[in-house]
């Protein structure tokens, strides 16, 4: 059952008092279907973190349009923009995104805080996902107390508090080392395993290898995808790696 559908989207920026501007998106299409684990990669400017904004309704198309269970997204009001945020995404950041000032516990609530949600209700919510994630023990401490896969996996809990229809990750890995990289990576797949959405843009062929689909983003369009399938994340990173190879060279799409 098709999710997120994103058609014909065009994203130009321009500066201000000029005609002439830069294409970051040309013509992307494609769709993610609910419960899918999807990744998002290519080089540097290709497109990608710009998509991801766009998900996120942190930044508009110049034409095309995204819809999120058959909503359009465009059609959203600037007055409930927050709220369906709030409500409907989750977010993960490269670097964490946390409030030094605030316990890790803190942090997770925030987003409930802002929807004045019952302090009973955060408590009801908060304990199975911190079990699961493994920061029962650290929710007391503050995040310069806490490793960084600790801090990160605090970020997590706090997308996922919310209980969110749609989990964006920028980069989740990007500040991590390899062996709480691949903590995340495995955490990704258990929620993902839940039935929990995730779109995750990243460089890295390790974290990409965890998902269950990967689309390539090249010069501002969708320029090719592969599929996971029975394959282990041993194979199915041989197969990503060798595709951004072909990539990276500019190879033709049927020599990938």
């Amino acid at each position: 059952m098709t999710f997120l559908e994103v058609k014909n989207l065009k994203k130009v920026y321009r500066a201000k008092q000029t005609l002439k501007g830069t294409e970051a998106l040309s013509d992307v299409n494609f769709s993610v279907n609910k419960g899918e684990f999807i990744s998002i990669m290519g080089e540097s400017g290709s497109g990608k973190t710009t998509l991801l904004n766009i998900l996120s309704t942190l930044d508009r198309p110049t034409e095309g349009e995204v819809y999120l269970d058959g909503q359009p997204l465009s059609q959203i009001k600037d007055k409930e923009i927050s709220r369906f945020r709030r409500d409907t995404l989750g977010f993960v950041f490269q670097d964490f995104n946390l409030l030094d000032t605030f316990s890790l516990k803190d942090n997770i609530f925030l987003p409930l805080v802002l929807a004045n949600t019952p302090v009973t209700e955060m408590d009801r919510r908060l304990h199975p996902i911190a079990l699961n994630l493994g920061i029962q023990n650290q929710l007391d401490n503050y995040p310069y107390e806490v490793s960084g896969g600790q801090k990160q996996r605090a970020a997590v809990a706090r997308a996922l508090i919310t209980q969110p229809k749609i989990l964006l990750a920028d980069e989740p890995t990007g500040a991590l080392d390899s062996k709480a990289s691949q903590n995340l990576l495995e955490t990704f797949e258990k929620i993902n395993e839940e039935g929990q959405t995730i779109v995750m843009v990243t460089h890295s062929v390790q974290a990409a290898s965890h998902s269950n689909r990967v689309l390539f983003i090249r010069d501002g369009i969708v320029y090719h995808e592969i599929y996971r399938g029975d394959s282990s994340s041993e194979d199915f990173r041989e197969k990503i790696a060798q595709s951004m190879l072909v990539i990276t060279n500019r190879g033709e799409q049927h020599a990938l």
